[in-house]
């Protein structure tokens, strides 16, 4: 085989393969549930699958999500996020552990007489690709909603975002800097 056919095999060979791996993108695909959601390969980001129920052990974590509030957003100014203690994860996981679900207690606990919603939002440490930190991100935001919805707080005030790896609490690639970014945080709208 000649240099220039076997250049012009690897280039066919590359162009396939990227158009099928494209082929497995999909964005802003209808949700049999009405509302537009990002897929990958055919799962949903952003905390339904396709069905409608929401992502967790069994296809389900519980309640439904309710509409996003307009105007709410977790890093917004209206969004206080230094009221509560994060939740803190096991690598590769989205239980709440039984030393952080004091934490979330206590959430559900000071917001019971309150107006105020709230805003759950899951992050993951620098591991793994793009598209599995945010939906691990979402599956951990989705178990701390789950486990405040538990504990008496009204599920209609709770939204659920992932971030992913995007905002790490803290810079580096070692087991310490990954177990403080692997957490949930609490927005209160103010």
């Amino acid at each position: 085989m000649t240099f220039r056919t076997l250049s012009h095999t690897v280039l066919l060979a590359a162009i396939a393969l990227s158009s099928t791996s494209c082929a497995a993108f999909k964005k802003k695909k209808k949700s049999s549930s009405g509302s537009d959601a990002d897929f990958v390969q055919g799962t949903p980001l952003g905390g339904s699958d396709a069905s409608g129920g929401s992502f967790g052990s069994g296809g389900s974590l519980g309640t439904p999500l309710p509409e996003r509030s307009e105007g709410s957003s977790f890093t917004s100014s209206g969004v206080d996020r230094h009221r509560f203690a994060p939740v803190y994860f096991g690598f590769d996981s989205y239980v709440v552990g039984s030393s952080e679900r004091a934490k979330v207690g206590a959430v559900a606990a000071a917001l019971k007489g309150s107006s105020s919603s709230l805003i759950v939002a899951g992050f993951t440490d620098e591991r793994g690709t793009a598209e599995y930190n945010r939906g691990l991100g979402e599956r951990r935001a989705q178990a701390v909603r789950q486990t405040l919805v538990e504990q008496g707080l009204s599920a209609s005030r709770i939204q659920t975002v992932s971030f992913g790896s995007e905002m790490p609490a803290e810079s580096g690639s070692n087991e310490s800097a990954w177990a403080k970014n692997r957490r949930a945080e609490f927005g209160v709208t103010k």
